[in-house]
């Protein structure tokens, strides 16, 4: 397994921050994010999932199992405690891993996502068939400004063969349709938690956010303006001082 540590040592002194990447990404989406946490004074385990990046073996194929793996991963690194930080794909993980081993989340941060993440079986059927027309699709959908990226899209640069569309991003999206115990999750979450949305979020709109955040008992909301489905790309400045605020806060 890869976990990138933003160039620290982990120290069982200081907090820990788990950051999860979304379906068929690596840790390199957090680049903008590693060093400035550990920065903060807080350990940073940014980690790329089993078959993602430089992590071997063959993807894991349920929400459930990721979250399993994580927990796997904190005993092998013999920590008590993480705040975790998911995007999209990684929120899922986040609620299901938070209502089953409560014991081992201080808090959490959930950023662009939902207790359910349905996807399109267009989108589905592309990727299954190694076709880079489900990279482009799911762009699409997620980005409002994606023109706006110097040396273009980097989602595109993640995902670069038909081998990982095929084996890793059809893998991440089947298992995000198939995870149904989002809503129940949701009510067994108890520490405190925040949801960060775009405004222009075509993946998971506003409406779907909002229900999200409403159903967690200690919960906060924030929404960044003109920003759509990739706020850890479009918007990293500002996410990330949320969420600095809210750690330090809780």
């Amino acid at each position: 397994m890869f976990v990138s540590t933003g160039g620290m040592d982990v120290d069982k002194k200081k907090s820990t921050i788990l950051l999860m990447h979304g379906s068929g990404l690596t840790h390199i989406v957090w680049s903008l994010h590693e060093q400035f946490y550990a920065s903060q004074g807080f350990n940073v385990l940014s980690v790329d999932l089993p078959g993602h990046g430089n992590s071997e073996g063959p993807s894991l194929k349920s929400i459930e199992e990721i979250s399993d793996w994580v927990k796997s991963l904190i005993n092998k690194i013999d920590i008590s405690k993480i705040i975790f930080v998911g995007h999209s794909q990684g929120c899922l993980v986040g609620i299901d891993f938070a209502s089953r081993y409560p014991e081992l989340v201080g808090s959490l941060v959930l950023v662009a996502g939902s207790y359910k993440l349905p996807v399109n079986q267009d989108l589905i059927d592309l990727a299954e068939a190694g076709d880079d027309r489900s990279v482009l699709l799911m762009m699409k959908w997620g980005y409002e400004g994606s023109k706006a990226f110097i040396g273009g899209n980097p989602v595109k640069k993640i995902i670069n063969s038909s081998r990982e569309i095929r084996e890793v991003l059809a893998v991440d999206l089947n298992a995000c349709n198939n995870y149904k115990d989002g809503e129940e999750s949701l009510k067994k979450i108890n520490c405190p938690t925040l949801c960060i949305f775009g405004d222009l979020d075509k993946m998971v709109p506003l409406e779907v956010g909002n229900k999200m955040a409403a159903m967690i008992k200690n919960s906060e909301k924030k929404i960044i303006k003109n920003c759509g489905h990739m706020i850890i790309f479009e918007k990293a400045f500002e996410m990330r001082q949320l969420v600095k605020e809210f750690l330090f806060k809780s």
